[in-house]
């Protein structure tokens, strides 16, 4: 639930963000090639205001609610990446998943907890690039939402491979992410991903098993919703 001046005040933090983000000018991608500086930045700058957080919805992200009213996930392992301020990780723990959730940054992993402190997920501050060797063909299903698009192209291949290296076998990888055709060039970030960038992904043993271009609606621009499984399990 948010408040009227909601919108307002995530204008303004979007514009402050803007202003401090090194990939928004020419060559400064070198300054902070990870964006970690700048993921930090979003969340001391929110000083606890979601609105401050531009992926933030406050609510289960819709295409996530869509796909998980069609199955349980009782008895699966489900890790939730750069999960901010938790409501996917929360939807996939009401599926009935056990579910590991992680964030590059501290202060993003100690708000989800403080928004549900009566929570089964297990939070972790985490780096994508440099997980934890234990969580290696660990997940039943990993969950990733906006991370890629956030991303620079020239980081996309290591983040493959990162996601992929946490399916286990007979596993799967949903990947929901803004959309956009190969010849449209966008001034990001964030960087909406191309079909080419989304089958990019089935590598290391993953194969891409549906892919979804969902339209844009009244709600929601252009998106895909793609499921990429590992072969192999019970």
């Amino acid at each position: 639930m948010t408040d009227a001046d909601f919108p307002a005040r995530r204008a303004r933090a979007r514009e402050r963000l803007d202003a401090i983000d090194p990939h928004k000018r020419p060559g400064g991608a070198e300054a902070d090639p990870h964006r970690r500086e700048w993921f930090e930045a979003v969340y001391d700058l929110a000083d606890e205001d979601p609105a401050g957080v531009p992926w933030a919805g406050l609510a289960p992200h819709p295409l996530l609610l869509e796909w998980l009213a069609s199955r349980s996930l009782a008895g699966l392992r489900a890790l939730d990446v750069g999960c901010g301020l938790g409501d996917n990780a929360e939807a996939l723990a009401a599926a009935g998943a056990a579910v590991t959730a992680f964030d590059l940054v501290p202060r993003a992993v100690h708000w989800a907890q403080r928004r549900f402190p009566q929570s089964a997920v297990t939070w972790r501050a985490a780096d994508l690039f440099h997980a934890p060797p234990e969580w290696r063909g660990a997940f039943d299903l990993v969950h990733e939402l906006y991370t890629l698009q956030a991303l620079p192209d020239t980081l996309l291949a290591d983040a493959a491979r990162a996601l992929a290296s946490f399916v286990a076998p007979g596993g799967a990888l949903l990947v929901i992410s803004r959309a956009r055709d190969e010849a449209q060039r966008i001034d990001g970030p964030p960087w909406p991903l191309t079909r080419a960038q989304i089958e990019a992904l089935a590598v290391d043993g993953l194969r891409l098993e549906t892919l979804e271009d969902v339209p844009a609606s009244d709600s929601l621009v252009r998106h895909w919703r793609a499921l990429l499984r590992r072969e192999g399990g019970r």
